[in-house]
Formats: structure tokens, sequence, C-alpha cells
């Protein structure tokens, strides 16, 4: 088979077809998501907030807040935080169920309630060359997790009650995890000479 060849140049835009951009000559200006408010029913207004994007890190997320849960980030009345949500959109979702799972079984003894929904994001993209603006709504899956220290409503949909483990189980952990020392490390220097 014989390659029939036109010379091309892909560096130069093209001007036989103006309505046909690639992505490339586009870079997003504007990004919007609908303000709807979370899908769980009832929530403080001080209950803690953690929004898991995709390249969120994970080791960070649960340092945050555990150190809040356990204590050591009091409120604003003085006590340790009841409760925290999760929220994770598209490529998020499953970071952000990684880090509720890893959380319980840190934590232990958490309720927890799950719903999943869409949200809409409008983005608007522009082309700096061609003055050109072209506007895309996109509908993402999403997921909203609520963990609390205090019982939660046991009818509501999504609800799953803490882990109950056996005695052998608890011995486990409690092998698997180190025994409780500061968190920070400090090292020796030794100078041989």
């Amino acid at each position: 088979m014989e390659l029939q060849g036109a010379a091309v140049n892909l560096g130069a835009p093209s001007t036989s077809h103006p309505q046909n951009f690639s992505q490339g000559d586009f870079k997003r200006v504007r990004r919007t998501v609908d303000g709807r408010p979370f899908p769980i029913p009832g929530l403080a207004a001080d209950v803690l907030h953690m929004q898991v994007k995709e390249g969120s890190k994970i080791r960070n997320l649960l340092r945050f807040v555990t150190a809040r849960m356990q204590g050591e980030g009091k409120g604003s009345n003085g006590t340790s935080l009841r409760q925290v949500v999760f929220t994770g959109s598209g490529r998020g979702v499953t970071k952000t169920i990684t880090c509720v799972e890893i959380l319980k079984r840190k934590m232990g003894g958490l309720h927890q309630v799950s719903k999943l929904y869409y949200m809409t994001v409008n983005e608007v993209w522009e082309s700096p060359q061609k003055g050109a603006e072209c506007s895309k709504q996109r509908t993402l899956p999403a997921i909203c997790i609520l963990l609390s220290k205090d019982p939660l409503d046991p009818q509501e949909p999504g609800y799953q009650p803490p882990e109950t483990l056996s005695e052998e189980e608890k011995r486990h952990r409690a092998l698997l995890r180190p025994a409780e020392s500061p968190s920070t490390y400090t090292a020796k220097r030794i100078c041989m000479t």
C-alpha cells in the first residue's frame, strides 16, 4: 500500500476551517460549580468539611482530620470535633473513599452516612489567538460522606454503623499500631574521626 500525502504544516493554525479548534488552542478562563448544599440533612454549622481532589495527598488530609478529631485542634467552643464531612467529585471520588476508610480504621467507633449525587460544572474556554469563547457544561459524579463520633439515624439511607471488632482483632490491631510516640523524630549526628 502506497501512502499518498500532502504537505501539512502542523505548527500553523488552520485557516480553511476556523470553527474546528483543537482543545490545545483553548485555555480555561472560568469554572463554576453549582452551589448545591450537602445532600446529608441536619448537618451542624461547625462541621469540618474536607474537599478531596484528584491531586490531594491522603497523608496530609488524614493528619489534619485526625488532629482535629482527637482534640489537638479545638473547635470554637473548646472541644474536639465530633463530625467531619468528606466530599469528592470526578476522579477524586476513589481518593475520598480511601480517606474515609483509613480514618474509620484509625479512629474506630465512627458512624457513617454516605450519599452519591451528581454536580454540574460550567467551564468557559477561550482562544487567545482567535478571540473565540466556548462554554461547556459537564455533569460529574460526586460523593459526600459524613463521619460522626455521635450516633446517627440508622434509618437514613446510606447509614453504616461503627465496625465492631472481636477481642482477637483488637489485639491484632494493637500489635500493628506503633506505640504512642512523639510525632517528631530527632536524629543524632555521629562523627567518626
